[in-house]
């Protein structure tokens, strides 16, 4: 049995954020457990493993917050006023050095930034501290837009290496902004992942988030390609061929361990070619604008080639980023550093060239990229920041009703005390440096922002606890560093999200994001919730990368493969009949809306293109600001590019995009795709079957949205 908690320790666990219970549903509560609650507080440095222990960390901390004039970081809005310094004793003098170089002795129209500020209380009690300063909220997307949605590495063309690159990205933007009208493509996370031998190849566990992966890169469109004299390059190009027709044309899956590696050796080639004027230049900016970041993340990947991706089991000396030993083994290593900031600037470079295509060929938005929540705890972040991460915490969810056994996701949490002592500036780094290429970017679990569910290191899932952050301050760094880069923001908030999250993103301009088959009326009768009674600051789609494809859901086929692994909780019959109770239902709306042919209780069904269509009609009815459509939904894939719960029972993150008949199918044969086209004629055309005139900001439901 659990421990009690005890009043003293419920008492300091919420003066450092951590919650002491939570609620799964509005009507139950779940106390937390003792061991979470403590682990939770010893991560942040907080000794609560006795009961005189808590009550000495109690009067610390009570003694520290009443001494306190102002919290470490404090948020004003632009145009209104700073709440925390008003609450400051009449008579406190301020002087605010701007990040701008100006010294100002009024918090009053400061310019946007992160500046610092000293207060100095007339009975002499000084704090000085980091005043983050945003824009009210960001600003509306440009129109209403639809686009893409893609993993890329299942996008294949005639020129990849095995799996889709940064080429594809490109060719892919430029085609469907020109030609489908598109305003935007979103693409998984394509954050640096931790080598191995298999590499994780999920996405969403990156070895840092700071830089990208060059397994994207397009090595062909290095110029210094051109100019290697070197059989070994053709040699490696004739096995990038055979890695690709493995894929298209055998049906075998997806290796980026054997993509990297010819990629690997083909880049050090091109990179023995010497830079010329003006490339040297632009990599030595690169070199100083990233600065230390880069020099940490180079020396970890190098170490990582001599002493293996986890950095916790090298020697103890090069454990520590900053110890003598690290510099030393960075020296020995420099060539091998120096090719990994190489490599680093050289996806820079092609990342922005994508974006810049996308922009040209006529899109609103671009390209829009995700960023993961975390990362893994042996990469490359959690060595250089060690800091600013929780030890011995991982971030996950806690048991809820589709899952009762709650998640953990193996990514060290950040620790929000060291976060706000810093002024955000890791946070601040880590978006800025995604902003440089995109046109917009989507958080995962933005709920995270506010809070986590922190697991202490091997415990089960249900004995974590949420821990707090301040939420204001993060949202007021993403929106600024989003308006510094005229970017959007899509925050994925899907699931149980607490009260006031969702209000809180949207008084400050950040989208959310709707599934079609998870918009229901919860409030009332649990009925597919009208068009018309959609939020319109979202991006709205059918599916994602973790659903089944709509092709799939629509026949039922996704309970049969969860069935055929084992993954089913209850019998099988009562699966099928909820899904296909589901999928009555909304096509009964579909067919009621006039979006579709044919009644789905009783008469003959429609075809499952003209299913598909029709769902992507019901999205235009909505006022969503952006509907995105998953791509290999166009040319009817049954297969989900990531089934949650599985690990090796299904090949998640290694399928090629595919037909209905599981045939790989190229770029080149998507763009020529009949089906796809069709799909997209939709959404140019609008339920109607008209082509629409532009339809002003404001307007709540637009007949046909703008690409």
């Amino acid at each position: 049995m659990t421990a009690p908690l005890g009043e003293e320790l419920v008492r300091l666990a919420g003066l450092h954020g951590v919650a002491t219970a939570y609620q799964p549903s509005p009507d139950r509560t779940v106390t937390a457990s003792r061991t979470a609650v403590v682990r939770a507080l010893a991560a942040l440095g907080v000794d609560a493993a006795t009961p005189r222990a808590v009550r000495e960390a109690l009067d610390a901390r009570e003694r520290e917050l009443a001494g306190r004039l102002l919290p470490p970081t404090v948020v004003g809005w632009s145009g209104g006023p700073c709440a925390a310094l008003a609450g400051l004793p009449e008579g406190t003098r301020l002087r605010i050095e701007t990040e701008q170089g100006e010294t100002r002795d009024s918090a009053e129209d400061l310019p946007h930034g992160v500046h610092r500020l000293t207060a100095t209380a007339p009975d002499g009690r000084t704090a000085r501290v980091h005043l983050v300063v945003a824009p009210p909220r960001l600003p509306t997307p440009p129109g209403r837009s639809y686009g893409l949605l893609v993993q890329l590495y299942s996008l294949l063309s005639r020129r990849s290496w095995g799996m889709g690159d940064l080429g594809d990205l490109r060719e892919l933007a430029d085609w469907a902004g020109r030609v489908l009208g598109a305003g935007f493509v979103q693409v998984n996370p394509l954050h640096a992942a931790v080598p191995g031998a298999p590499t994780d190849p999920s996405p969403y566990r990156p070895s840092s988030r700071r830089f990208p992966d060059p397994v994207h890169l397009r090595v062909e469109d290095v110029p210094e390609y051109a100019y290697v004299d070197d059989d070994r390059l053709r040699l490696l190009t004739e096995r990038a061929g055979r890695l690709r027709e493995a894929v298209l044309e055998k049906g075998e899956l997806i290796d980026r361990d054997a993509v990297w590696e010819a990629k690997r050796q083909a880049l050090e080639l091109v990179a023995a070619v010497p830079l010329g004027p003006g490339r040297r230049a632009a990599y030595c900016d690169f070199l100083a604008a990233q600065g230390q970041a880069l020099e940490d993340h180079a020396t970890w990947c190098a170490l990582a080639e001599v002493h293996g991706a986890e950095w916790n089991r090298w020697p103890e000396g090069l454990r520590d980023p900053r110890s003598a030993e690290t510099a030393r083994a960075r020296g020995e290593l420099m060539h091998r550093v120096d090719l990994h900031s190489r490599l680093a600037w050289l996806t820079d470079t092609q990342l922005t060239a994508a974006q810049r295509t996308a922009r040209e060929a006529g899109m609103g938005v671009g390209v829009v990229h995700d960023l993961a929540v975390g990362v893994h705890p042996g990469g490359a972040d959690a060595w250089a920041q060690q800091e600013y991460f929780a030890a011995g915490m991982s971030v996950g969810a806690p048991p809820d009703a589709f899952n009762a056994r709650g998640q953990d996701w193996g990514l060290p949490p950040w620790r929000p005390d060291r976060l706000a002592a810093s002024g955000y500036t890791p946070y601040r780094r880590l978006l800025r440096g995604l902003f440089r290429y995109a046109g917009a970017l989507r958080v995962d679990h933005v709920m995270g922002l506010f809070r986590l569910w922190w697991v202490p290191q091997g415990e089960a899932p249900t004995e974590g606890t949420y821990v707090r952050y301040d939420g204001e301050a993060m949202l007021a760094v993403l929106v600024l560093e989003a308006s510094r880069a005229g970017a959007v923001v899509i925050g994925e908030d899907l699931g149980t999200v607490e009260p006031g999250v969702r209000e809180a993103l949207r008084e400050r301009g950040v989208l959310g994001t709707s599934v079609l088959w998870f918009e229901r009326d919860w409030d009332g009768d649990g009925r597919p919730l009208p068009p018309d009674r959609w939020r319109a600051d979202c991006l709205a789609t059918a599916t994602t990368h973790d659903l089944p494809s709509t092709a799939a859901r629509l026949s039922g086929e996704h309970v049969e493969l969860r069935d055929r692994l084992g993954l089913l909780t209850r019998p099988l019959e009562e699966e099928r009949a909820e899904a296909a109770a589901d999928t009555v239902e909304w096509l009964d709306l579909l067919t009621r809306l006039g979006l579709l042919a044919g009644a789905a209780g009783g008469g003959d069904r429609a075809s499952e293109e003209a299913e598909v269509q029709a769902v992507h009609r019901f999205l235009l009815r909505t006022p969503a600001r952006m509907i995105g459509v998953w791509l290999p939904d166009g040319v009817g894939d049954r297969r989900p590019q990531n089934l949650p719960g599985t690990w090796d029972q299904y090949p998640n993150w290694r399928l090629p995009i595919a037909d209905g008949e599981g045939r790989p199918v190229t770029l080149e044969e998507l763009a020529a795709s009949p089906r796809l086209h069709a799909l997209i004629d939709v959404l140019r055309e609008g339920p109607g079957g008209a082509r629409a005139p532009a339809v002003p900001d404001g307007a709540r439901v637009p007949e046909v949205p703008q690409g």
